[in-house]
């Protein structure tokens, strides 16, 4: 029903924060208007400038071993042809001084959002910008330190990594179909960096298109939930996907890897919640992951996970 509560407000016109989680399964809407600072806080830009501050976050990772338990268990599924992508993620012990607040007052990233007291992620990665009639999707898959060696060059050919993107963006291609026509694949595997903490991270994305039409307003809930959960932080095939991680992974998501947004009357935009901690009773916790596929290595995805740990 609440899917059904977007479209309606998109028949309006009322712009409307919308908060997701990763099953799609839980749905927070709120209409601007009635937005409360305090308990919500979000921001969108594309331009935002870079503020410095301390980079202060211990880790208590999951143990090698453990990890590469699960690793095994994915690369067995992907053997059975249960799945040939999925995104492997856990969560991990931090320790900062700083608050919620804070933490979303310090990060650095083109979506950021403060849920109450509960979570705040600031994500790098898009989900679906709407616009013009025209629907915009940027995966993002494939990671590596700006500081190696010819770094770029290095990601854009390891053929692991070129697999795992042609995966998701197949997928997303897909996924953009069963919503609009003329689906196509604007830019494929550009390179972007990311500032991670006290590195720096080159992160691999691609852009597609399609059309919406002009009734997109009056079906927003509707296209939004046929594309949930985001393919980049699931896997595919998706279906058999999904109940592989539920198994695997061994703790609940939550709102982690669902999607935040926010339409205004004209547009839409949305994030993917990557880069994300949570505040429970035993501490702060951060959730992160990376794409397995056949050709994944156990160290560079264990390592994959702790780069991601970050304050940017």
């Amino acid at each position: 029903m609440k899917f059904e509560y977007l479209n309606a407000l998109g028949k309006q016109r009322k712009p409307f924060l919308f908060i997701c989680d990763f099953k799609a399964e839980n749905l927070e809407i709120i209409p601007l208007d009635a937005l409360d600072a305090e308990d919500v806080a979000f921001c969108i830009d594309e331009n935002y400038i870079k503020q410095p501050h301390p980079h202060i976050l211990k880790k208590f990772p999951i143990d090698f071993n453990a990890y590469e338990q699960k690793f095994n268990c994915v690369i067995e599924k992907i053997k059975s042809g249960e799945t040939y992508l999925l995104n492997l993620t856990q969560p991990t012990p931090i320790v900062t001084s700083l608050s919620l607040k804070e933490i979303y007052q310090y990060a650095n990233a083109h979506y950021k959002l403060r849920y109450k007291d509960k979570f705040v992620c600031f994500s790098p990665e898009k989900f679906i910008r709407i616009e013009d009639n025209k629907i915009h999707t940027y995966p993002m898959k494939g990671t590596i330190d700006a500081s190696i060696p010819h770094a770029e060059q290095m990601i854009l050919k390891n053929q692991k990594e070129m697999a795992e993107h042609v995966m998701v963006v197949d997928l997303l291609r897909n996924d953009l179909s069963i919503v609009a026509t003329n689906v196509k694949v604007e830019s494929f595997r550009y390179v972007q960096e990311l500032d991670a903490g006290e590195k720096k991270l080159l992160q691999v994305s691609s852009h597609i298109s399609g059309d919406v039409g002009d009734s997109w307003h009056v079906e927003i809930g509707t296209l939004l939930k046929s594309l949930l959960p985001a393919g980049s932080i699931s896997g595919a095939p998706k279906k058999s996907t999904l109940e592989i991680i539920e198994k695997i992974e061994g703790y609940e998501r939550g709102y982690f890897s669902g999607i935040f947004g926010v339409y205004d009357g004209k547009k839409l935009d949305s994030g993917v919640m990557i880069r994300f901690i949570e505040k429970t009773k035993e501490g702060y916790i951060y959730k992160s992951g990376g794409g397995i596929t056949l050709d994944s290595s156990v160290q560079s995805e264990y390592d994959e996970l702790l780069d991601k740990i970050y304050l940017p």
